[in-house]
């Protein structure tokens, strides 16, 4: 396991990796598409190794 911690990112970061609107990632958060918690204050995170790798996965659909 690595020594740094996996960074986390805010709907915005992911909506522009993914270049959809943030309320379309809360979407897929709430249907189960992708991994996401709550932060103490009630903001969703999600992790970027995770969204890194349905980014990688997904291109590799398209490409097959």
């Amino acid at each position: 396991m690595s020594d740094t911690p996996d960074r986390l990112l805010t709907p915005a970061e992911v909506a522009r990796m993914f270049h959809v609107d943030p309320k379309t990632v809360a979407r897929w958060a709430l249907a189960g598409k992708l991994t996401s918690f709550r932060t103490i204050g009630g903001h969703r995170r999600f992790r970027e190794a995770e969204i890194l790798a349905h980014i990688a996965s997904t291109q590799q659909t398209k490409e097959s």
